[in-house]
């Protein structure tokens, strides 16, 4: 079997279904739906950096912008096809499983492969779920400040209890098949506030008419190339994602329509603010942005979908933990407790540590790194070379192998760029408040 048939041809999963063995479920994500978690899990804050980073490096940052995309999207793939090679090989894999990525890093590397990826996973999602919360609170606030008649002084730090108060019963839901109308949610907000962005931006341009070029340098190139590294970094939650499909050998093309829309989100929106912003491009596109009601109703959208997104990312850490801690695959008492105390803990590094992009940067940009640049192909290639007599054979060609292994170079040099990047940040002069030592002082 070759892998393309591997990936696209059900027969395998059929035969063991009729069989009363097989994962194909009837209730269970489809094609579009996977497609839409995927999108919604991934865009929506990476858009709102994507502007400045294009500004830093030109052109430039556009090609760097297509040839991540492709080589993100081609990782999703492979790590699509890791996950139906698991399900082939080994039945186990085809009930519910609550960490399959970790799964195939043991089935790939032994037990160091599992704790790799299980400690990048769990890093990647707690962070990406504590900023998503701490954004949407300073959304909250700024939609609150400048909407709000009388001058207000509710601190964030408030929007922060309030958010994960409001959010917590949707983090007791099972797993994504559960909750396809938060992705449907969230993915639908992030297209409609890049249509709103992109109409802002061509509005603001005779504002902006003498705005002047930014001066590129190499230290912009690798900043760049870390920003959109992480603006395409979703890979943590994907086998969890095509786990919940009906049919999970036809996650690529999931995989496939999630990019190209990532790409139709993205590309508008950087090239307009790259063009029309010029160097006064801030490093939150929607901070330049000043035509209030196409501001106002993007920041509203946003908002939606960094708190629908929240329920999406920290779904993979509940399960796994649930299995950490032989916690039942029903709602029940320990699920709730367990997923309440995941959130509060949640909450108190955000309040802890307000301006948590730095220190996201240094953790998540590195760790994002293994998870969707590394790991995909190494994996990928470790499979593929294991043999058994009651298993089809995987060919990889050459030219094949001369990819994936410049892939992993890729996300090599990537990952120390983000490192690189975040590290300067934070010695250029990174400084926390805590909101419980001071709520009013400490802001993002």
């Amino acid at each position: 079997m070759s892998q393309v048939e591997m990936i696209d041809e059900p027969i395998p999963f059929g035969s063991v279904q009729d069989k009363g063995a097989g994962h194909a479920q009837k209730k269970g994500l489809t094609v579009i739906t996977a497609a839409l978690f995927l999108v919604g899990e991934m865009a929506g804050s990476g858009v709102l950096a994507l502007p400045r980073a294009v500004v830093d490096t030109g052109w430039n940052g556009v090609v760097m912008l297509l040839l991540c995309c492709a080589v993100a999207g081609h990782n999703g793939i492979m790590l699509g096809r890791c996950w139906n090679i698991l399900q082939l090989r080994w039945p186990e894999y085809r009930d519910h499983v609550r960490d399959p990525y970790p799964a195939i890093g043991e089935r790939a590397n032994g037990k160091i492969g599992k704790v790799a990826v299980s400690v990048c996973v769990n890093i990647t999602l707690f962070g990406v779920a504590t900023v998503f919360l701490l954004l949407a609170a300073e959304n909250l606030q700024t939609l609150v400040e400048d909407l709000s008649p009388h001058q207000s002084t509710f601190s964030f730090c408030f929007w922060l209890i309030i958010l994960a108060g409001a959010l917590t019963p949707f983090t007791w839901l099972g797993s994504p098949k559960d909750f396809w109308p938060a992705a449907v949610a969230a993915t639908v907000a992030t297209v409609l506030a890049c249509l709103l962005m992109f109409i802002g931006v061509l509005v603001d341009l005779p504002n902006f008419k003498d705005a002047k070029d930014q001066q590129e340098d190499i230290k912009a190139v690798f900043l760049t190339f870390g920003t959109i590294l992480f603006a395409f970094g979703g890979a943590s939650t994907f086998p969890t994602i095509q786990h919940d499909m009906k049919e999970p050998e036809k996650f690529s093309r999931s995989v496939v329509l999630a990019f190209a829309a990532l790409l139709l989100m993205y590309l508008p929106v950087s090239i307009a603010g790259f063009l029309v912003y010029k160097s006064e491009c801030e490093s939150n596109v929607l901070s330049t942005l000043t035509a209030g009601g196409l501001k106002y109703a993007s920041l509203i959208l946003i908002t939606l979908h960094l708190i629908f997104a929240f329920i999406i990312v920290i779904n993979p850490v509940c399960q796994e933990l649930e299995e950490r801690f032989g916690i039942a695959n029903k709602f029940g008492v320990f699920r709730i407790l367990l997923r309440t105390c995941l959130v509060g803990l949640v909450l108190f590094t955000g309040e802890s540590l307000p301006h948590f992009g730095a220190i996201l940067s240094l953790v998540g940009g590195s760790t994002i790194t293994c998870l969707t640049f590394i790991f995909p192909s190494m994996f990928y290639l470790k499979l593929s070379r294991q043999t058994s007599p009651d298993w089809p054979e995987i060919e990889v060609q050459p030219y094949e192998w001369a990819w994936h292994i410049e892939f992993i170079l890729i996300g090599v040099v990537g990952g120390i760029a983000s490192t690189y990047s975040a590290i300067d940040g934070i010695a250029s002069g990174f400084q926390v408040v805590p909101c419980y030592v001071n709520m009013t002082a400490a802001n993002m």
